[in-house]
């Protein structure tokens, strides 16, 4: 599949990301994760320790998310483009929940001879509550002379 460019003379405020979405987040994926990351925290893993804790059952790291959310941008921005990325935690994945990313774009500009775009992007689980919030800064290229 090719993807596709964003152009500086393409994009508007408020064009929207494709969306990603990541169904039905299991335990499995929570402990992948793990592994990959190096983040054993029992909390994520370890349902006694959680509910110990204070919480409903095991769930999954804000960076597992954080990343669902980096494969949407940069699936729409393209590799080597995002310059800033910045993210707030605002609830927790629980394993069943379904995460879809999106993004809406809020201003672009030219600056010091550079094209950059910003963004307000998410993930929002099933229920339609936001469970990251961020923002972003993209490079983006002026369309070739046809």
């Amino acid at each position: 599949m090719e993807k596709k460019v964003l152009y500086l003379e393409d994009i508007r405020a408020g064009d929207e990301a494709p969306p990603v979405v990541v169904a039905n987040i299991t335990r499995t994926h929570i402990v992948k994760y793990a592994g990959a990351s190096g983040d054993f925290n029992p909390i994520h893993h370890d349902e006694l320790y959680a509910i110990r804790g204070g919480n409903d059952r095991v769930f999954a790291m804000g960076m597992m998310t954080a990343g669902f959310l980096s494969h949407m941008i940069t699936d729409w921005v393209g590799d080597g483009k995002l310059r800033k990325y910045r993210v707030r935690f605002a609830r927790q994945v629980w394993p069943g929940d379904t995460i879809t990313c999106k993004g809406k774009i809020t201003r672009k500009y030219t600056e010091g001879g550079k094209n950059s775009m910003e963004a307000e992007v998410f993930a929002e689980n099933q229920r339609g509550e936001k469970v990251i919030t961020g923002s972003i800064v993209a490079e983006v290229l002026n369309k070739p002379a046809a």
